[in-house]
């Protein structure tokens, strides 16, 4: 029903996702003024930090355009709406997840995807199968996670009614981390996003592999290929915290 509406003005659809594209677009021209003072940020150079903001832009715009809607959960909790949701006969995540669906947020994964392939050109890898298909499995696992995130935000929102500015945090702030690389972050905060909030399995780690960079952590190289089992765990563990949220659900009382 929501894509029907956003296609029944068609210039207009073209121009939000136009400006979605170009809105995200401004990350990454934040990049290149960068690169036009220095010649490596991190010991990174400019085609590598493209690859790694490209991938996890794409990778977040993906469970963006899916999962997005779940960051606003907090307003129908407190508003009572999300009642509806309730009493009718379809999943409560799948009816959320579709509120509002906003195509024009595919403007965000192509310019990332846009982004990923400039990188890839520019960058001498020596490929291999293995490498090959670690970038497409990269950015379904990537989305993967990012979704688990948004999941969990919302099953929080639901207990703490409000609570959307935390689960931009860990969204929209883990997408902006994840377009430098690791060597940039001190230790603790790198341990945190691969121990705690496992966002470096998002592009940080299969990346480094693609890139034929070291690890941080002294982590072994076979973590590049374990970002679907950690965004299997994760989507696991946010749809008990879920079930869990929605068991605990009261409405507003009135």
């Amino acid at each position: 029903m929501w894509i029907r509406s956003t296609l029944a003005y068609r210039a207009s659809f073209v121009m939000t996702a136009f400006g979605n594209f170009a809105l995200t677009g401004l990350e990454f021209v934040g990049i290149l003024l960068m690169f036009s003072q220095v010649d490596r940020l991190g010991g990174y150079t400019l085609p590598e930090i493209a690859f790694l903001y490209g991938t996890a832009g794409a990778a977040f715009g993906l469970a963006d355009l899916f999962a997005g809607s779940l960051g606003r959960l907090g307003d129908r909790v407190r508003d009572g709406t999300l009642d509806a949701f309730l009493v009718r006969p379809a999943p409560v995540l799948a009816q959320v997840g579709a509120d509002r669906f906003a195509l024009r947020r595919l403007g965000r994964v192509t310019q990332g995807l846009a982004v990923m392939v400039w990188s890839l050109l520019a960058l001498d890898i020596t490929w291999t199968p293995l490498k090959a298909l670690l970038v497409p499995v990269l950015l379904v696992s990537g989305a993967g996670i990012f979704s688990a995130v948004f999941m969990a935000g919302a099953s929080f929102q639901i207990v703490a009614q409000d609570a959307a500015e935390v689960q931009n945090a860990a969204t929209f702030g883990g997408n902006a981390m994840l377009a430098y690389p690791p060597t940039v972050f001190g230790d603790n905060l790198l341990r945190g996003v691969t121990f705690v909030l496992p966002l470096a399995f998002v592009n940080w780690l299969p990346a480094l592999y693609i890139l034929g960079r070291p690890y941080p952590l002294d982590l072994p190289q076979w973590v590049a290929f374990t970002p679907p089992l950690v965004a299997a765990a994760c989507l696991g563990a946010a749809g008990l915290a879920w079930r869990g949220a929605l068991r605990a659900y009261r409405s507003t009382g009135s």
